[in-house]
């Protein structure tokens, strides 16, 4: 069975996780890691699945920089650590929510995220976008890729600057660019 046929099966069987069909388009790659610089010394990528995006952030980053890609499918997991050999790179099987655990305090420049979110609870969400904002400086950007061009309430609450790129891909895919982080008071 061809990798390709593999790679969709899995990610048809882990639908609710994965929230695609098949992996993402070169043209998506670059769009979703286009905020990664050579400035850029902390990374987070939420949803690694079979690790296509993390490859393009690791092509991106200084070589003293850090990838924390989560992921919550273990088969996935396994598939990133025996295909990707980098030391920047920290492969993690467990949910965002639990970023701290993970990185403690420090503070990530980027997110880059695939997860979901449109099929995840409202309550997990802002959860997960708090822990984000939290997490971020004030240059520190978050982007998302969705399926529909209609979900800036999900990221205006949190953001003050908003971008969204489409993609001519199928199905239609949009990237989500988010800065300025509106931190939140306790």
């Amino acid at each position: 069975m061809s990798s390709k046929l593999k790679t969709a099966i899995a990610f048809v069987k882990n639908i609710r996780t994965t929230g695609a069909i098949s992996q993402t388009s070169k043209k998506t790659e670059q769009e979703i890691t286009a905020q990664i610089t050579e400035e850029t010394k902390l990374v987070v990528e939420f949803g690694m699945g079979h690790g296509n995006i993390t490859q393009v952030i690791l092509s991106k980053l200084p070589q003293d920089a850090k990838l924390y890609a989560f992921e919550v499918n273990e088969d996935f997991c396994a598939v990133v650590r025996e295909e990707i050999s980098d030391q920047r790179l920290i492969v993690v099987n467990d949910s965002a929510e639990n970023l701290k655990a993970h990185i403690g305090e420090q503070s990530v420049d980027a997110f880059v995220s695939s997860m979901p979110l449109t099929m995840f609870p409202s309550a997990l969400v802002h959860t997960i976008m708090d822990i984000v904002v939290q997490s971020l400086p004030t240059h520190g950007t978050f982007s998302q890729i969705l399926y529909n061009k209609k979900s800036h309430s999900k990221f205006a609450d949190y953001f003050a600057s908003l971008e969204v790129n489409g993609n001519m891909s199928l199905p239609p895919q949009y990237i989500y660019h988010c800065s300025q982080p509106k931190k939140q008071s306790k």
